[in-house]
């Protein structure tokens, strides 16, 4: 289903956010004196937003859930004594009432929210009418039309200063990260919608501090438009997701040890040498269009005689030697296992869809 999203640039007490868009602060608001010497060594830093869970959903009762609104003194505070905007999560209309009676400049909706229509458009009921920011997380599940349907839930509420947080998503199986990035979900929604900024939270998808500099450097080369990064004065002590989280200190010089690549193309000649690089690849992908259509006309082929000698579309030996003998091709052309297996399942898929078609005809 084809939408728009009516995105406004996020004005905050006159200021408008620039890109890159960064955020950073504890996991969740522990003591007043974290939040105050953390906030204080972030805006020295000169990094915008100092972001703090005051509720926290955990997995499993028991785990430390935050201090709820008792905390969120310690965020004014720490507005009032510095230019930091404040950000926290929420996740029903308490927490909202509570987070704007305190000063929040910029509300976040957390993952498990998000994979839920019906917390959703209670959230964004209550907001109808009101100024503020709100950025969305993706969901858990690797879901691009449950995320975009959450920001068209407080888009439709009159909510237009909106920014979608990618986290990564839940998987079972073995893996490095916490949250897999599947970097092609958060990059398909940037090319449907190209004027919603996009940032990119490290901690949530690394899990672990050692990971997050990797991460960071891939979102700046993809061109996302800024981090959501979790930072804490003492992090082998935090209350909650100690292993992800860097000090201060740790969090600049991963800062300045990134390189910031300009996203528009400056001078004749670079430009001329990207063109040029550009019609090739072109030329290459009309190539390779035209050769998947000539595979498939002999699919139909085969379909026809199938159908003739009473053979089931689907052979799995087949497939089987297929999928060994390209995925052992690509690796030897410099071709991970892992792409090649995606496109030939997405031929294979199509190559069944076209013999379904034969075989079911009237």
């Amino acid at each position: 289903m084809d939408t728009k999203l009516r995105i406004e640039p996020v004005v905050i007490n006159g200021k408008t956010l620039e890109t890159p868009i960064m955020v950073s602060g504890p996991c969740s608001a522990e003591t007043e004196e974290q939040v105050i010497k953390t906030g204080h060594m972030i805006a020295d830093m000169g990094i915008p937003i100092f972001r703090a869970g005051i509720w926290k959903p955990r997995t499993r009762p028991g785990n430390f859930e935050g201090l709820g609104a008792v905390a969120l003194p310690w965020l004014e505070k720490l507005k009032k004594e510095t230019d930091l905007l404040i950000a926290s999560e929420v996740a029903n209309t308490y927490h909202i009432k509570e987070a704007l009676n305190h000063g929040v400049d910029i509300l976040w909706i957390g993952a498990r929210t998000t994979a839920n229509p019906f917390a959703v458009q209670e959230l964004a009921d209550y907001l109808s009418g009101k100024d503020i920011p709100v950025f969305v997380k993706n969901p858990i599940n690797p879901d691009i039309d449950l995320w975009i349907g959450a920001l068209e839930r407080f888009n439709k509420a009159g909510l237009n200063k909106l920014v979608a947080i990618h986290r990564g998503f839940s998987f079972y199986g073995p893996s490095n990260y916490r949250n897999k990035p599947q970097w092609g979900i958060p990059i398909e929604l940037k090319r449907r919608f190209p004027e919603l900024p996009v940032i990119t939270d490290p901690s949530h998808i690394c899990g672990r501090r050692d990971l997050l500099q990797g991460v960071c450097q891939k979102a700046l080369d993809l061109n996302f438009d800024g981090l959501f990064i979790e930072s804490h004065i003492d992090p082998e002590n935090a209350l909650s997701d100690k292993e992800q989280q860097v000090t201060p200190a740790e969090l600049k010089k991963m800062l300045d040890s990134l390189v910031w690549r300009k996203s528009q193309v400056n001078g004749l000649e670079i430009l001329k040498d990207l063109e040029d690089y550009r019609t090739e690849i072109d030329r290459l992908d009309d190539k390779i269009i035209h050769t998947i259509e000539t595979r498939m006309k002999v699919v139909e082929k085969i379909g026809e005689y199938k159908l003739q000698n009473g053979i089931t579309i689907l052979q799995s030996d087949r497939w089987a030697d297929i999928l060994k003998g390209r995925t052992e091709l690509g690796k030897k052309l410099g071709l991970s296992e892992e792409f090649v297996t995606i496109i030939l399942k997405a031929i294979h898929q199509e190559s069944i869809n076209k013999q379904t078609k034969i075989m079911n005809r009237e």
